[in-house]
């Protein structure tokens, strides 16, 4: 594949973003959730997207949404000004060795590499590179994500509104203390499961007292998404909202009850603990 062209020597965080060349070093799930979110929101062409990948195992849906494809790292590089950085934790250090001779002044580096530290890429990559860590979770896909991000010494203003503009219509899009960046990664990446095993599990308790499986898992899914929509749009704490659909020796309450006594409110903190706890590692093994 040929070189596509692009803004060279303009600095990336004054560019539109129609104008800018994308590209991802890798190919993944969080990639994917991540691009897909991208093209949904029309906000980057497909044709301006170059991606990577070591196979063709990921690479055939990115073909079929109209983005370039190759397995060659340095080849998103030379065709890109904005990179995102999707590979796993062990092999980034070997990727960004292999990437290192191509940064030029005009990149933004962007990682979604879980565990790695800002300092890390700064030291692996050449001084002066434009460096910003990014954490998405998988709604990004649908617009209704969660993301957060943390720059590096050599990111102006300018650049981190860039990428506030791109993910905005993923949906929240948030700059936070670099240490809050784990903490989000137990919190919202991995939360995302959570709520998939209580949807579950509200579910199953209609489905056991009588209720068509497909029904209970549409009216838990709801209930959920209305939930949600209720805690963003009302500023309320959850606690106040909770509190407002009981009533004294009500259904709620009752429930409620057998909650509490299960410990969940426990079970769910330690959750965000435990995983917030393996995404630091991550960056250390």
């Amino acid at each position: 594949m040929g070189k596509r062209g692009g803004a060279r020597g303009r600095d990336v965080g004054d560019m539109e973003a129609e104008e800018l060349r994308v590209g991802f070093v890798g190919a993944g799930r969080m990639a994917g959730g991540l691009g897909r979110g991208l093209l949904r929101s029309g906000k980057v062409p497909a044709s301006n997207i170059v991606v990577s990948a070591p196979s063709d195992r990921n690479l055939a849906v990115w073909r079929e949404w109209g983005c370039h494809t190759t397995h060659c790292n340095l080849e998103v590089l030379q065709e890109s000004t904005v990179v995102f950085l999707a590979t796993k934790p062990h092999v980034l250090p070997t990727v960004l060795q292999e990437l290192r001779p191509a940064v030029t002044p005009q990149h933004l580096l962007i990682s979604l590499v879980a565990g790695i530290t800002l300092q890390k890429l700064q030291r692996l990559l050449p001084a002066g590179t434009k460096v910003l860590r990014l954490m998405p979770n998988l709604p990004c896909v649908l617009q209704v994500g969660a993301a957060v991000f943390s720059r590096g010494t050599g990111v102006g203003d300018g650049d981190a509104e860039l990428l506030q503009t791109l993910l905005s219509p993923c949906g929240l899009c948030e700059e936070v203390p670099e240490p809050y960046i784990n903490i989000h990664t137990g919190l919202s990446g991995s939360g995302v499961a959570y709520v998939y095993l209580f949807a579950e599990a509200m579910a199953e308790g209609a489905v056991k007292m009588g209720m068509p499986v497909g029904l209970a898992s549409r009216i838990a899914a709801q209930t959920l998404l209305g939930a949600a929509k209720m805690l963003l749009e009302t500023g309320e704490h959850p606690a106040k909202l909770r509190g407002d659909v009981c009533t004294p020796g009500g259904t709620t309450i009752h429930g409620l009850y057998q909650l509490e006594k299960g410990a969940l409110r426990a079970t769910i903190m330690n959750a965000v603990q435990a995983a917030t706890e393996r995404a630091c590692e991550m960056g250390e093994d």
